[in-house]
């Protein structure tokens, strides 16, 4: 239909961001909560690629997890060894994605990998679906303690080993499900931007510093003139500080549940220090923005995770999709992305919201879209109400009619024929607001007992004023009906039929080709691995150990996953005690590994195997 022509002294201006659709073959991992994922949320999804992981990477993998598993046996919420089997994931072995959807089956989820960051509305509603997103690439050994780019080590062994905790599951998909009705602004996406591209850099190999500090400024600016934080943005922080960063127990006792902290050798540890202020959790935790680039000064202690749903109930009383109203409606111009407005009747309007009227009570006058929109009840299209019909936009008055305090949507057949409305005869409307709508009834349309919408042919609608906002000659004119705008929530009514399509950065992640003498390294690396498997001889340790430390001074981790070998195999002890030293020399010599060499010592004379069997 043609819209009302609106006033132009009423008008927001905001123009809609372009978007680019990026699909990839769907694979479902014969895992139901997978299979289930939407069209718009299935276009973020990439192949895994497991060949692309090379030995560096398993090696990564390895020590990162038994460090966790070293130190997070006494501080991590949960019996840390055991979530991960049950998630699938192991210590030895960057995790397979078919292996952990064959797991996390079981417990009700799924998982999928991702392009690095993904828009936080989709990562939410991906937690709605109880599919958890997992960044395909893994962490550089430069940045093996801490990386602000999300990775498969956060991801897997951060969130997943606490899925098997049903309390925290259940609040997961809630916080996920309320997450992906909230209203976002379009500085919301200028940040998510800048983070995106901050990460990559930041874990990209060699990235020159300019382009980092470059990248930062760009980042704080943005942050610096966010504005009055929406709501996406508020409820990001509330994830943060749970999710990602979360403690559990008492203040003086608290444990970690939160993946940030999980998958962070470095900060799992720093964080139980005094220095790092412990808060109780509550609906005051909004008031605390964070920086992904830096370690966290303070973080905040649940006693239990019914308390976190507690909280989010508070807050969610405060957002859109259950205040409605004018200030929703401005909520959704902002964002300049589809948004879906729900009248009293039932009635859903999905559309890029440019445009509304207000009377002296701050109430709606009416509301209206630009661009392709359609309409909906209980979430299901509306035959011959989708995009292509509302091609141009759809908007309608909002309100009651004149004198009359019953509301249009409970009108009864006989409450219609007082007013002199009824199909095939001409009627007309006269609102509250001054509105005036008059022509040939064509159709009035009922869902559950209430009047959602009739529409118009030969019809004519004024304001009171005298502006025609709509004349016969533009041909049907569909009127919602509803006395108000009960809620507003992010995205379409019926996202498969609309065909939802969410923001896709166009700033892709780096992906790593490596040169003859990174090759060669890796071949060392993949050796070590065999002779741990038992595939090969620790009797090629020596000449391996030669070579790394006369072609690779800068390397530490292999020449420690070598003097693991020995020392469990009792083999060779003389080059045992060399390579002791020269790691004990490095450490001395370079501040940047000193932490990583003593922590990996230390694992090797206290076995994360024997910790796995005594707990079995």
């Amino acid at each position: 239909m043609a819209g009302l022509l609106i006033n132009p002294s009423y008008r927001f201006n905001f123009r809609p961001i372009k978007y680019k659709r990026v699909m990839s073959d769907f694979n479902d991992f014969n895992n139901p909560q997978v299979a289930k994922l939407p069209r718009h949320l299935r276009q973020f999804i990439v192949d895994q690629n497991y060949d692309k992981y090379t030995p560096v990477d398993q090696a990564v993998w390895r020590y990162v997890m038994r460090q966790n598993y070293s130190y997070l046996k006494d501080v991590a919420y949960y019996p840390y060894i055991k979530g991960l089997q049950r998630a699938g994931l192991s210590i030895e072995y960057i995790p397979d994605l078919q292996t952990m959807n064959d797991n996390l089956g079981k417990l009700g989820w799924g998982a999928v990998t991702v392009d690095g960051f993904i828009p936080p509305a989709a990562f939410m509603e991906y937690q709605a679906y109880r599919v958890l997103v997992i960044a395909a690439d893994i962490r550089q050994i430069n940045h093996i303690e801490y990386t602000p780019a999300p990775d498969i080590i956060h991801e897997s062994a951060g969130h997943a080993p606490i899925i098997a905790d049903a309390d925290y599951n259940s609040y997961l998909s809630y916080i996920g499900s309320i997450g992906a009705k909230a209203m976002f602004s379009a500085k919301d996406f200028e940040l998510y931007e800048a983070i995106r591209a901050l990460s990559i850099l930041k874990e990209a190999v060699d990235a020159p510093e300019y382009e980092i500090a470059k990248a930062e400024q760009v980042l704080q600016e943005i942050a610096d003139n966010m504005g009055e934080p929406s709501e996406m943005a508020l409820l990001s922080r509330l994830h943060w500080w749970t999710v990602e960063y979360g403690l559990i127990g008492s203040l003086s006792d608290p444990k970690i549940y939160g993946a940030g902290l999980l998958s962070s050798i470095g900060e799992s540890a720093s964080c139980m220090m005094d220095s790092v202020k412990k808060i109780p959790y509550t609906i005051d935790t909004l008031n605390y923005a964070y920086d992904i680039t830096k370690t966290q000064p303070q973080l905040f202690v649940t006693e239990t995770f019914q308390n976190l749903i507690d909280v989010l109930e508070q807050f969610a009383d405060t957002m859109s999709f259950r205040k409605g109203g004018s200030e929703s409606i401005i909520k959704a111009m902002e964002s300049r992305n589809p948004a879906t407005a729900v009248y009293s009747s039932g009635l859903q309007v999905t559309g890029v919201f440019n445009d509304m009227g207000i009377d002296m009570h701050d109430e709606l006058t009416f509301v209206k879209t630009t661009g392709p929109s359609a309409l909906a009840v209980d979430h299901k299209q509306l035959e011959g109400h989708g995009k292509s019909y509302h091609q141009d936009g759809f908007s309608s008055p909002v309100g009651k009619l004149k004198d009359i305090s019953l509301p249009l949507e409970n009108f009864s057949r006989a409450d219609l024929e007082n007013i002199q409305i009824a199909e095939g005869k001409t009627g007309i409307l006269n609102f509250e607001s001054g509105i005036v709508v008059s022509g040939l009834v064509k159709n009035i349309l009922r869902s559950a007992d209430k009047i959602v919408m009739i529409t118009f042919e030969q019809c004519t609608v004024k304001e009171g004023n005298g502006n025609v906002l709509f004349m016969p000659e533009w041909g049907t004119y569909d009127m919602a009906v509803g006395e108000k705008i009960v809620s507003v929530f992010n995205g379409a009514a019926d996202k498969e039929a609309y065909e939802e399509i969410t923001h896709i950065s166009e700033k892709q992640t780096t992906k790593l080709s490596y040169d003859a003498t990174t090759t060669r390294l890796h071949g060392i690396y993949r050796s070590v691995r065999m002779i741990r498997d038992g595939k090969a001889s620790p009797e090629e340790i020596p000449a391996l150990f030669s070579q790394l430390k006369t072609d690779f001074r800068t390397d530490w981790l292999c020449a420690l996953e070598m003097l693991e070998i020995l020392h469990y195999t009792g083999s060779y002890p003389e080059l045992e005690k060399e390579i002791r030293i020269y790691l004990e020399m490095k450490a001395s010599n370079e501040p940047d590994h000193k932490k990583l060499i003593n922590d990996g010592l230390h694992v090797i004379a206290n076995p994360v195997t024997q910790l796995i069997t005594e707990e079995d």
